[in-house]
């Protein structure tokens, strides 16, 4: 195996293909990547038995073939390598070693035989759409920060995407949760998900995923079986085992009858909630917020550190209302808001709290009280 390729080129796959692999491995095979070269394309591909990426990239080859190599340290030397620099790597068969030359550099790089590598058995997807790459970095995104990172409750290490049925008709939605708060986010039904199954993507494969959406022209493809899910770009394939396991009704913990409105400026709150909870104790960073007439006051009172609050002009027209929350939830839920404002709508200082954007439905998050 013998090919050119151009620095950056190289590196965009390299990188995208060494984040899947875990830096501690007990099967050596796995801290590798699988370079295959054939026509005017070369794969990378790298796995963690759970998820695989494939990444393709142009090349000019001048001999097909296959091998595997360290794939971090493989990223550590291209990014190294000096920007536009022609890269050329070759396999040196009998030696058992990978040639990358670039200007003046010669790197030699133990490689392990492409037999060994473990390829994902490719499924029978039940159903494939496509939908525009902002569509889904908006449902994964304002999703992720719920999920839970408990391992005995595995089934909420992930976001649960699923069809449902919304205010307007059946919707695309992501929903995840740690049993403290909750996203619950909504598309346009794309054509072709009506018969997809509810899958529990994983947290790993959300970030990987993450990658694939920068590009706001992309459109991505996502097939899903009952246990895989496959994201797919001209270039890229991120395939991803699925969380064997059943999402809870989240439905019940969605509060209906929440009347108390209060409308807030969403990036002043965050950064109130910031400066308030700086004197909080690390373990329970409890923030009280007490709300009367177009008043906000939110207090920190912690008997070893001190204490501190803060006061908002807001749009409340209920009555006093006192309520606590951890100062971290409250922060990463108010840093969701893509418009100026937030709503809340409260029931009691024991209940659990809505909030949304504005009017708008699409993006709804649920918030658990604590005592303060």
């Amino acid at each position: 195996m013998k090919f050119s390729i151009e620095r950056g080129v190289l590196l965009k796959a390299v990188a995208q293909a060494q984040s899947v692999v875990e830096r501690r491995n007990t099967i050596p095979i796995l801290a590798n990547v699988l370079i295959e070269a054939e026509g005017d394309t070369v794969r990378f591909r790298a796995t963690d038995l759970d998820i695989e990426v494939v990444d393709r990239a142009p090349a000019t080859v001048e001999r097909d073939g296959a091998i595997t190599v360290a794939a971090v340290l493989l990223n550590e030397i291209v990014r190294k390598l000096p920007d536009g620099a022609l890269v050329t790597l070759t396999d040196q068969g009998a030696s058992g070693r990978l040639s990358i030359e670039a200007g003046r550099s010669n790197f030699q790089l133990a490689t392990l035989p492409r037999e060994d590598f473990p390829v994902m058995a490719s499924a029978e997807y039940a159903a494939s759409f496509t939908a525009p790459a902002p569509v889904l970095r908006r449902l994964f995104d304002k999703a992720k920060f719920a999920i839970s990172t408990e391992e005995t409750r595995y089934y909420l290490n992930g976001v649960y995407m699923h069809v449902a049925e919304g205010e307007k008709g059946r919707v695309l939605r992501c929903v995840a949760t740690d049993g403290h708060r909750l996203a619950r986010i909504d598309a346009d039904l794309p054509e072709g998900a009506e018969t997809m199954a509810g899958v529990i993507v994983p947290r790993k494969t959300v970030n990987e995923l993450r990658k694939l959406l920068d590009d706001d022209e992309a459109q991505i493809e996502v097939s899903v079986s009952e246990t895989k899910v496959r994201f797919a770009t001209p270039n890229i394939t991120l395939t991803s085992k699925v969380i064997d396991g059943t999402f809870p009704d989240y439905s019940r913990v969605i509060p209906q009858n929440n009347s108390k409105r209060l409308e807030v400026d969403a990036a002043e709150f965050a950064k109130a909630v910031d400066r308030v909870a700086t004197v909080s104790s690390e373990r329970s960073r409890a923030v009280k917020l007490s709300l009367e007439e177009d008043r906000l006051v939110l207090s920190v009172n912690a008997p070893d550190s001190g204490a501190a609050e803060e006061e908002l002009a807001v749009a409340y027209g209920d009555e006093r209302l006192e309520i606590g929350f951890n100062a971290k939830y409250l922060q990463e839920i108010a840093n969701q808001v893509d418009r100026e404002n937030a709503v809340f709508l409260f029931n009691s200082s024991g209940d659990p709290t809505l909030m949304r954007e504005g009017d708008d439905t699409s993006a709804v998050y649920v918030v658990m009280p604590m005592r303060v």
